[in-house]
This record gives C-alpha cells, structure tokens and sequence, in this order.
C-alpha cells in the first residue's frame, strides 16, 4: 500500500479539519466581541453585575450584606 495513492484525501482531510477549526475559532472570537458589546452596552444603562457590586464594595458593607 503505497501512501502516495491516498495522499490527496489526506491532504483534503487535513484540509477540511483546518477550515472546520479556524471557523469554529473566528466564530468564538466574534461572538466574545459581540459579548463584551452588548455588556458594555448594558452598564452604560445602568444594569450592573452582582459579583461587581460585592467585590467593589467596601469590606465593612460586604460584612453587613452577609450577615
């Protein structure tokens, strides 16, 4: 069995696995960009996150809101 036979599946196979990755990637990028807007978007409203209110909060508020 010689590999030069399949060397054009192989290549096209590695090939297609490339493209699928690279798309999936771009995808993920974007779709944090388009995150990271529409959530900036939101705090300029006035919408906050929880977890920024806690952590940017005093440490004697953060005592009182535990207990």
């Amino acid at each position: 069995m010689e590999a030069t036979s399949h060397m054009a599946f192989i290549v096209a196979a590695y090939a297609a696995a490339g493209a699928v990755v690279g798309g999936l990637t771009a995808w993920v990028m974007l779709d944090y960009r388009v995150q990271l807007g529409r959530l900036a978007d939101l705090e300029k409203r006035g919408f906050a996150r929880r977890s920024a209110s806690a952590a940017s909060a005093p440490p004697a508020e953060r005592a009182r809101e535990k207990s």
